[in-house]
């Protein structure tokens, strides 16, 4: 009975030893297979998305042609003119029948170096900072306020955010026209009103302090539209049991909307940030219309100074004026970058 029962526990020892190598056998022939399917899967993924997915590629096919024209080939040709010596004088050109072959000469880094070192470059960057800084700053806390105003319920809101998003309905150069006229010294409505408090006549446009205050107005003006819409938006996505929760546990107004309001527009606002930012550092119609840079040279931006060394000054230098566009570009992708990482650090997905 003993022998029996010991040879029966063998037997079925190895019989467990068995299938358990037969098992690992199998678990490993299924891993290399499984391996073998993941690599054709990688190899073949793009081209199963293509056959699946094909009408999708068919219609951002056009989309990306267009800006790859339209964007793409301005961008490389810009940076190619930046490392020349391209003026009005050496690029090709046609003069009645005559067709004169460009002769400028790639130089490599020099516009860069010669731009950098310009004391005019730091000039036009810290007053950029400065005019960019300004103008989203007073922009956002405006809109922000306006918003807040226009998420409670009041007889009228429709008017109100009407005549609110009015200034961003109008074209941008007919507004900036408006203001000048507004701003004229001797005319200009601004003035006759302070004239009639008894108050001398403000130079606002013929002054470089003014005229800075003046353009930073203008500008925010015309921005506030989007950044109360944009905010108004995102406050009326919080969920309002927040607030009725908040209510009974009888926070105040001000506690409901630092603890519930801004951190709800967190996401909303940084973006909102970020584009009145770019938009703002490039905004070349408000100061070229307003001031054209002046009085003087002291309202001039990075984005007019571009402009002015391609059709302004004598003779138009297409090469320096694409080193300034070059240099725009890369100063806002830096900003763009560090916004990103800094935003990444706070745990924001963006």
């Amino acid at each position: 009975m003993a022998a029996h029962t010991s040879q029966s526990v063998a037997k079925a020892a190895g019989d467990e030893i068995g299938n358990t190598d037969v098992a690992r056998g199998r678990s490993r022939r299924t891993e290399r297979s499984a391996d073998g399917r993941t690599g054709g899967r990688n190899a073949g993924g793009l081209r199963r998305a293509l056959a699946t997915h094909w009408y999708a590629w068919a219609m951002v096919a056009p989309v990306v042609l267009v800006l790859g024209v339209i964007i793409g080939w301005p961008l490389v040709k810009g940076v190619y003119l930046s490392l020349t010596n391209a003026t009005e004088r050496n690029v090709s050109r046609t003069i009645g029948v005559r067709h004169i072959e460009a002769t400028y000469e790639f130089v490599g880094l020099d516009n860069y170096t010669a731009v950098l070192s310009d004391p005019v470059f730091l000039q036009r960057l810290v007053w950029t900072v400065l005019w960019t800084v300004g103008c989203v700053s007073i922009t956002f806390t405006i809109g922000l306020v306006l918003a807040n105003m226009l998420n409670r319920e009041f007889r009228g809101r429709a008017a109100y955010r009407m005549a609110l998003i009015l200034p961003w309905a109008v074209p941008g150069f007919v507004s900036v026209f408006a203001w000048r006229f507004l701003f004229n010294r001797d005319n200009g409505i601004l003035n006759k009103v302070l004239d009639g408090g008894g108050i001398a006549a403000i130079p606002w446009l013929d002054d470089p302090t003014w005229a800075k205050f003046s353009v930073i107005a203008v500008n925010v003006w015309l921005g506030v539209p989007f950044m109360m819409v944009a905010l108004l938006g995102g406050m009326q996505s919080i969920p309002g049991e927040l607030y009725e929760a908040a209510e009974m546990d009888g926070a105040t107004a001000w506690q409901r909307f630092r603890h519930i309001t801004l951190p709800g527009l967190r996401a909303v606002s940084m973006t909102v940030i970020l584009l009145s930012t770019i938009w703002t550092f490039n905004m070349f119609p408000v100061i070229f219309l307003l001031t054209r840079g002046g009085p003087g040279d002291s309202t001039e931006i990075l984005v007019t100074q571009a402009f002015r060394e391609a059709f302004i000054t004598s003779p138009r230098d297409f090469a320096v004026s694409a080193t300034w566009g070059v240099l725009i570009l890369l100063l806002l992708m830096i900003f763009a970058l560090v916004y990103r990482r800094s935003l990444r650090k706070q745990g924001e997905v963006w």
